[in-house]
């Protein structure tokens, strides 16, 4: 399985126009394929599944920074925490502070986004603002050493409507800015994750700061 390196090219140069952080989403994808985009100088690439995730770190060159973009659960936290630079899938309380719990064990402060649930799928997880809110209002009266808020994240509907996805994308950045002044004392809240393959032209016209592409680039799993 090749990588599409033209595409990779375009990218990176349109990316680096609008100072946007290009995750490579290399989930199902083999170890040889990554490592040719490792070669044209990527570093940043994305994992859904844990299993997969601690099979191939130790394969690969040690500087990749690695992202969990799936779903956690708090019983798997314990295995990814050394080995991650972000977590973008944070969806309640409990797993914060089960991050920080183990992250303390390693001695490290690990990154992560807030996912907010902004589709109309009922099956994407995520925190409404109300959720938002209280996350926030918990980690400013009870400090969580070991993680840093760094951003939100999101996933718009599945969907050919370009104008639906505008509007969650737009909705997500409102609240991306409304969490900032709630978080002014954290300059490091600085990242929007949102935008895949099929719609990050959209999510960077919406203010992503970070998008997680990986068919464009692999092909189709």
């Amino acid at each position: 399985m090749g990588i599409n390196k033209l595409a990779y090219e375009q990218l990176l140069h349109q990316l680096a126009i609008d100072d946007v952080t290009l995750v490579a989403v290399s989930k199902t994808k083999p170890v040889e394929a990554i490592l040719s985009l490792y070669e044209l100088g990527q570093r940043n690439f994305g994992e859904n599944y844990v299993q997969e995730l601690i099979t191939k770190v130790p394969q690969l060159p040690s500087d990749i920074n690695w992202h969990f973009i799936g779903h956690l659960q708090t019983n798997k936290v314990k295995v990814i925490v050394p080995l991650v630079q972000l977590i973008h899938g944070v969806d309640s309380p409990k797993l914060l502070k089960e991050i920080n719990k183990e992250a303390a064990k390693c001695g490290k402060v690990v990154d992560c986004l807030l996912q907010m649930h902004i589709a109309q799928e009922e099956t994407k997880f995520g925190l409404n603002e109300q959720e938002l809110e209280d996350i926030i209002e918990q980690t400013n009266t009870s400090p969580l050493p070991h993680v840093r808020i760094v951003g939100l994240m999101g996933m718009a509907s599945f969907t050919q409507d370009v104008a639906v996805v505008r509007n969650e994308f737009k909705f997500l950045k409102k609240i991306f800015e409304k969490t900032k002044l709630m978080l002014k004392a954290t300059p490091s809240f600085q990242t929007l994750s949102m935008g895949m393959s099929s719609d990050y032209e959209t999510a960077i016209a919406e203010g992503a700061t970070m998008v997680r592409i990986g068919s464009l680039l692999f092909g189709a799993r």
